[in-house]
C-alpha cells in the first residue's frame, strides 16, 4: 500500500469509545481522591514499597511500549527505508500519547507532583533517575515537534476560529506556515535526536534497578540488565506497530497492510532473537537458571515471562506461513507484548523485595483504576486525532 494518509472521518462516538470515557471518568475520580486524601488514600504503596503498578505498568511498560516511535523513525528516515512511511506517522502518535501518558502518571506517582519540574534546574549528573527525567521530557517535546507537520498539513491556512477566538486565526495560520517551513530543513535533526534520547533513557530504567542490587531477585538482577532494557525495547517496537495498524485497520474498516508489517516481523526475528540469546547466556554465565527449582511465585512468574513472551513468539515467526498471515503476525506480536509488559512488572514489581517490606504488595483498586483511566485516555484521544487528522492509511472510501 502507499504512502497515503487521510483523516478518516469515522463516526467518534461508538460503544468503544462510551466504554473507554466511563474508565476515563473512574481514574479521574481516582485521581480526584489522590490529590485530596493522599496516596494512601487510593494505593497499598508505603514507605517500604514506595512504588508500584503506577511505576511497573504506566511508566516501565508504558516507554517500552512507546519503542515503535524511534523504531520506525529509525528504520524509515536514518536507514533510509521510505517503503515503512506507511507506519511511522501511527508509530510517532503512539509515542507520543504514550509518553505523555508516562508523564501524567508520573504525575499521579510522585508525592510531591508539585515538583517535578526541578531537575530541570538541580542536575544531579550521578543518577540515572536524573538521566530518565531529562531524557523522557526533552523527548517527549521532539515528539510534539515531529507531530506539528501533521497538524500543518491538516490546518495550515485554514485555522478559523469563531467568535472571540478569531483574533487568533492569522497568529495560528502564521505559525503552523512558519513552523512547517522550517521543520521541512531541520526535521532529521529532531528525528535523530529522538532515537540517541530513546536509546539512553529505555537503557537507563535498566540501570535504575541495577543499583538495587540486594533487593532484586537474581533472575533479574544482572550487570547486563540496562543492554537487556535496550533491547527488548527494539525488540517489542515493531510488534507494537503491527498490533495498533491491526487493530486500527480493524476498527476503522480500512485496507489490510500486511505487505508492510510482514517485512517488520523478520527483522523482529533477529531482535528477539538477539534478546532471548542475551538473557539465556546472562543465566548461564551467571548460574542463575538454579533459582528456576525454586517454585515460587517469582519463578513461575519468570518462567511464563520467557516461554510466552519471549520462545513462543520467536518460534512462530521463524515459520513463513506465519509471517504471511495476518492473525499469525497478530498473535505472535500479542505475545510478545506480553513478554515485554510482564517482565517490566517483574523486574519493578515481582523481582523487587526491600528489605523492610514485611508484606505482599498487591495493587489497590484505585491504583488499578487510574491506570485502566490512563489506557482508555490514550485510546480515546488516539481515536480523536486519527479522526480528524492525516494520520492513518485508508482508501477514498474508508476516509469519506
Amino acid at each position: 500500500m502507499g504512502h497515503n494518509p487521510r483523516p478518516l472521518r469515522k463516526k467518534f462516538w461508538t460503544p468503544g469509545t462510551l466504554v473507554m470515557l466511563f474508565f476515563m471518568i473512574a481514574g479521574a475520580l481516582a485521581v480526584i481522591a489522590r490529590f485530596t486524601w493522599g496516596i494512601g488514600c487510593v494505593s497499598n504503596l508505603s514507605n517500604a514499597r514506595p512504588w508500584g503498578l503506577w511505576v511497573g505498568v504506566d511508566v516501565a511498560a508504558g516507554v517500552a511500549l512507546a519503542a515503535g516511535g524511534f523504531t520506525t523513525a529509525a528504520l524509515a528516515h536514518i536507514f533510509g527505508r521510505h517503503y515503512y512511511e506507511a507506519v511511522t506517522r501511527p508509530a510517532l502518535l503512539t509515542a507520543l500519547l504514550g509518553y505523555t501518558f508516562v508523564v501524567l502518571g508520573l504525575f499521579v506517582d510522585i508525592g510531591r507532583s508539585w515538583a517535578i519540574w526541578k531537575p530541570l534546574f538541580n542536575w544531579n549528573t550521578n543518577s540515572a533517575l536524573f538521566e530518565v527525567a531529562m531524557c523522557v521530557m526533552v523527548y517527549l517535546t521532539v515528539l510534539y515537534i515531529e507531530f506539528i507537520p501533521i497538524v500543518a498539513e491538516q490546518y495550515k491556512g485554514k485555522v478559523n476560529l469563531w467568535g472571540g477566538f478569531s483574533v487568533f486565526n492569522g497568529f495560528f495560520n502564521r505559525f503552523l506556515k512558519i513552523a512547517d517551513a522550517i521543520l521541512d530543513k531541520t526535521m532529521w535533526v529532531f528525528i535523530i535526536a529522538g532515537v540517541v534520547l530513546s536509546c539512553m533513557h529505555q537503557s537507563s530504567l535498566g540501570t535504575l534497578m541495577l543499583i538495587a542490587q540486594t533487593k532484586v531477585h537474581p533472575l533479574w538482577q544482572t550487570p547486563i540488565l540496562p543492554l537487556l532494557f535496550l533491547v527488548s525495547a527494539f525488540s517489542v517496537g515493531y510488534p507494537m506497530v503491527v498490533f495498533e495498524t491491526t487493530l486500527a485497520s480493524a476498527s476503522f474498516k480500512g485496507d489490510s497492510e500486511m505487505s508492510i508489517l510482514a517485512p517488520l516481523t523478520r527483522i523482529t526475528v533477529f531482535l528477539l532473537g538477539l534478546y532471548m540469546a542475551l538473557k539465556l547466556g546472562d543465566m548461564w554465565a551467571r548460574g542463575s537458571y538454579r533459582y528456576l527449582l525454586d517454585g515460587n511465585y517469582q519463578t513461575h512468574s519468570f518462567i511464563v515471562e520467557m516461554f510466552m513472551g519471549v520462545m513462543v513468539p520467536w518460534g512462530m515467526l521463524l515459520f513463513k506461513k506465519i509471517r504471511e498471515s495476518q492473525r499469525g503476525v497478530f498473535i505472535a506480536s500479542v505475545l510478545i507484548i506480553f513478554g515485554v509488559v510482564l517482565n517490566r512488572i517483574n523486574v519493578f514489581i515481582v523481582a523487587y523485595t526491600p528489605p523492610v517490606s514485611q508484606t505482599t504488595y498487591f495493587p489497590a483498586i484505585g491504583e488499578i483504576l487510574v491506570t485502566l483511566g490512563l489506557i482508555a485516555g490514550l485510546m480515546f484521544i488516539y481515536r480523536f486525532i486519527v479522526t480528524w487528522l492525516p494520520v492513518l492509511n485508508g482508501s477514498k472510501e474508508v476516509c469519506s
